[in-house]
């Protein structure tokens, strides 16, 4: 793993957001963490080099450092890992999402809820994907979920008859203190997963799970303006405890790219291609734009990657509705072939404009006397 460049070892590409580094870190600092595998000396190193990574790239200044020279350019800028420069919102993410604490949600927030005696929480999470149409314009969207009931046979428990005796690992305490570093954390006892008890023989109905999973469909109202990593709420969709209570979905989603527009936000970009003519004479064409068609006017020389904002044309704000601006960017044409009366064209088109036309003679007049000078002896 020491070997692996950061972004490899994080799995994302090298033009990848902060959404999606810090949702690939999440998945794989979960799956190495100590915690989840004791004694496992190469898990251990494997997670601390992906914390020393993300800790890098999700700061735009030490990415930009990284890129451009490696681990080498980073020497005094620090690359601590878990608890070396880690922020605390960080650890406690990953802490939660693997021992059941807050789960995030929607656009406010939300938690993860496990009664006692509940053998699994009662919110769970999923990824849905959206054209990008769809996130844009917000759409329903029909649901297939499968959620998780109480085994009618264990009563939840887990044990053949609801047959239960006391933890010999927690010794009935439900929960084991893990050391990290300097931290200490409580968490549930990994075999009676917080219970205090465990099963003396399993369930056969469910194979000692203590749930049956059922299937459902449920239609989903998506706002207008999500993006990729936002998360939604759907109250009362989560899995079902004993009595009978519903916890909450969460939806987080995956946002397809577009093969014209490229969004950052709440604003769209827009490749205009011209042809040097049009960028020379200037001239109104028409772009396609998210609610149809604007006019764009090219004025006189336009230049190459010159930019023209349109506000108010841009993707709806998720949380106030405010549309964000269209930017298109001109990207200028040339031509790739010239017959004979073209190149003649062009000819004297170019001897019109006399001095104008060669402007590296009058700019390097003086670059080319000056270095005849450097070899004089």
């Amino acid at each position: 793993m020491t070997e692996l460049d950061y972004y490899e070892a994080l799995e994302v590409s090298r033009n990848c957001s902060g959404a999606e580094l810090k949702k690939s870190y999440r998945k794989l600092a979960m799956k190495y963490h100590p915690d989840r595998n004791p004694d496992n000396k190469e898990a251990e190193e494997t997670f601390k080099y992906l914390s020393e990574a993300y800790e890098v790239l999700k700061d735009s200044e030490k990415r930009a450092i990284y890129d451009q020279y490696g681990k080498a350019g980073l020497e005094g800028h620090g690359r601590g890992g878990f608890g070396g420069g880690q922020n605390m919102d960080d650890i406690m993410d990953i802490f939660n999402s693997m021992f059941g604490g807050g789960a995030g949600g929607g656009f406010g927030g939300g938690r993860q809820r496990r009664p006692s005696n509940q053998k699994y929480n009662l919110d769970f999470e999923m990824e849905l994907p959206l054209k990008f149409n769809e996130a844009v314009f917000g759409c329903e969207k029909k649901v297939d979920i499968h959620y998780k009931v109480p085994c009618d046979d264990c009563k939840g428990t887990g044990a053949e008859g609801g047959d239960l005796e006391t933890c010999d690992y927690c010794n009935g305490q439900g929960q084991v203190v893990m050391k990290q570093g300097f931290m200490s954390f409580a968490q549930p006892c990994p075999k009676c997963h917080g219970e205090g008890q465990k099963a003396s023989s399993k369930c056969g109905s469910c194979s000692g799970r203590g749930y049956h999973e059922e299937p459902d469909t449920i239609t989903i109202s998506i706002p207008a303006g999500v993006d990729s990593g936002n998360r939604l709420r759907a109250q009362g969709y989560g899995n079902q405890a004993k009595n009978g209570q519903r916890g909450d979905l969460y939806l987080t989603f995956d946002v397809e790219q577009d093969e014209h527009f490229i969004r950052d936000g709440s604003n769209i970009y827009i490749e205009v291609p011209v042809f040097f003519t049009q960028a020379a004479l200037g001239e109104t064409i028409t772009i396609p734009s998210l609610d149809g068609e604007l006019e764009l006017d090219l004025k006189v020389g336009t230049k190459d990657k010159e930019q023209f904002v349109f506000r108010g044309e841009g993707v709806p704000d998720v949380h106030d509705g405010q549309k964000g601006q269209l930017v298109a960017q001109v990207k200028v044409v040339y031509p790739k072939k010239l017959n004979d009366e073209q190149k003649e064209m062009l000819s004297k088109l170019q001897e019109s404009f006399g001095v104008e036309s060669k402007p590296h003679k009058s700019s390097f007049d003086g670059a080319f006397g000056k270095v005849k000078g450097w070899f004089k002896k």
